[in-house]
């Protein structure tokens, strides 16, 4: 996942603050009175102190012989650090990385393979959107860690006054009904700014499309196929029922503070959004809800963008075995259940969606996670990501452009750069 232009759980995890903790302080070289010390990477709010320190209290009582040390690392930066410690003798054994980031870490040779234990995991049942960018040519080096994806945040009263009612909304032209309810007076349907591309490239693949797909030997952008123009005329609709911009994303400015300045009955979010909302305008507390995105038939909700972690073991790691044992243990059924309670995530794996029933934020995200997806599964995206010529392709329809044509440049641009190696 691309942490930065998604921001993907700042806003979800308001209320936990990380330390570093570990189970000792003995900087040894690998044990600790017999015991093997196990060095673990993970990024600043993966985990609350509390929740780590349940689980590591858990892990070593199970696992005697384990000497659990986690650090907590910082997204800024983490990239080259990641990339360095892989090319050294002295890596981590087991790192989180955010899941489309995996591809391009396992490009070098430097993560342990392990397809030939994906049973053991479990694997038949994980989140397709976190599995997947776990692969890259048909191994499995990122093992699924937990997930989170965008779902409706509403205003109930808005809702209310409009005679809408939310559970009667279950596929996109019901959506858009209600919307241009919803958009009335000084009322705004809905807050969808011009470049949210993450929306879009759920529209996408609703209709069977895709952002790029493989093409010979490389890859050829996909937004001027059928099926991504007709998403694109979707959104276009969408979006003309408010008055979000033409010529930015969901970060600027950043579109929770805006729906908690105005009277927007709707933003396409995480739930943790809601909690931005209330902070801004304290009077919307308890008349948010949660819907999942609707798709193009009520018995498929639609298609999201999963953002989320996988765990990795560079080729590297000293400890292997003991790196998987942890590995088995934290995105198990036990601690997948008590880690999404405590953080609000959605679970590795469809089967354990009922953990999160009680919380109705994580509970609508799991919904929509079923049907969830990533990008690209190539090394290159993130140099997409870096230029991104979908949200300017997504202004120029916006602004008036001939879809097609404008359609055609920016897959031409994503052909480009994805078979540059760049």
């Amino acid at each position: 996942m691309n942490h930065r232009s998604f921001a993907l759980l700042g806003a979800l995890l308001l209320s936990t603050g990380l330390v570093a903790c570990s189970s000792s302080d003995d900087p040894s070289d690998g044990t600790a009175g017999g015991r093997t010390a196990l060095d673990v990477w993970l990024m600043r709010d993966s985990v609350s102190a509390a929740f780590q320190e349940e689980f590591e209290k858990g892990f070593e009582q199970d696992h005697p012989g384990i000497d659990v040390r986690v650090q907590i690392q910082e997204w800024d930066g983490i990239g080259e650090k990641v990339t360095a410690a892989l090319a050294s003798n002295d890596a981590p054994d087991v790192i989180e990385v955010g899941n489309t980031q995996v591809a391009q870490y396992a490009q070098s040779g430097g993560l342990t393979d392990f397809t030939g234990r994906v049973d053991e995991l479990d694997g038949a049942h994980w989140l397709k959107g976190l599995a997947e960018p776990g692969m890259y040519e048909g191994k499995q080096y990122g093992i699924p860690y937990y997930a989170a994806n965008r779902v409706v945040v509403y205003r109930t009263d808005l809702f209310r006054e409009a005679g809408v009612d939310p559970a009667g909304i279950k596929t996109r032209e019901q959506w858009i009904a209600a919307t241009e309810k919803l958009d009335r007076g000084g009322d705004q349907g809905i807050y969808l700014p011009g470049q949210n591309w993450y929306a879009l490239a759920g529209f996408v693949w609703d209709e069977g499309g895709d952002l790029a797909v493989r093409s010979g030997d490389g890859w050829k952008g996909g937004l001027d196929s059928p099926e991504a123009l007709r998403a694109m005329a979707f959104y276009r609709r969408l979006q003309a029922l408010g008055k979000g911009p033409k010529d930015s994303d969901e970060a600027q400015p950043p579109q929770a503070e805006v729906m908690a300045k105005g009277r927007i009955a709707q933003i396409i979010a995480t739930p943790g959004g809601a909690n931005v909302v209330t902070q801004n305008n304290p009077e919307l507390k308890g008349k948010l809800g949660f819907f999942p995105i609707p798709g193009k038939t009520a018995g498929t909700p639609g298609a999201v963008f999963t953002g989320g972690s996988d765990l990795v073991v560079p080729v590297v790691a000293a400890h292997q075995e003991e790196a998987f044992t942890f590995i088995r243990e934290l995105t198990g059924d036990t601690w997948q259940k008590r880690l999404a309670l405590a953080m609000s995530y959605v679970p590795n794996r469809t089967t354990l969606a009922g953990a999160v029933a009680s919380d109705p934020g994580a509970a609508t995200m799991a919904v929509g996670a079923a049907n969830g997806h990533a990008t690209p599964n190539t090394p290159q995206w993130a140099a997409v990501e870096a230029r991104n010529p979908i949200k300017d392709y997504m202004t120029a329809v916006l602004t008036g452009r001939d879809p097609r044509s404008a359609a055609a440049e920016a897959s031409k641009t994503i052909t480009t750069t994805l078979n540059s190696g760049s």
